[in-house]
């Protein structure tokens, strides 16, 4: 079982900034991808920021250049600091671990909800 708890998010005016983080802990072996997705109501999830382990990190086009992703792999966590907020952003943020790719699953956290009021 793997286990991903996010802290972070809230309310902030437009212009401003929040950061999120996600620890993972349990039956963790061999990280595929690691990142952030979010949901807006009425609209389906969508990537944010995501590492490919050995790869890069890639950002959804809509937050290149106001969303750093950043992670410690000693502790199995990742960040999402988000600058220069917009009201679109505004969403549940989700954090992902998957492994499929060395055979085990995809596991998502509860989502911590992000408001960017204008």
């Amino acid at each position: 079982q793997v286990q991903l708890v996010e802290s972070g998010g809230g309310v902030v005016q437009a212009g401003g900034s929040l950061g999120l983080s996600c620890a993972a802990s349990g039956s963790i072996f061999s990280i595929n991808t690691m990142g952030w997705y979010r949901q807006a109501p009425g609209k389906q999830r969508e990537l944010v920021a995501s590492f490919e382990t050995g790869a890069f990190t890639r950002y959804a086009d809509s937050v290149k250049g106001r969303f750093h992703f950043s992670k410690d792999n000693a502790k199995n966590t990742v960040y999402l600091q988000m600058n220069s907020l917009k009201p679109e952003d505004t969403a549940v943020y989700y954090c992902n671990l998957d492994m499929r790719s060395a055979g085990g699953g995809s596991y998502w956290g509860q989502g911590t909800q992000v408001t960017v009021s204008s």
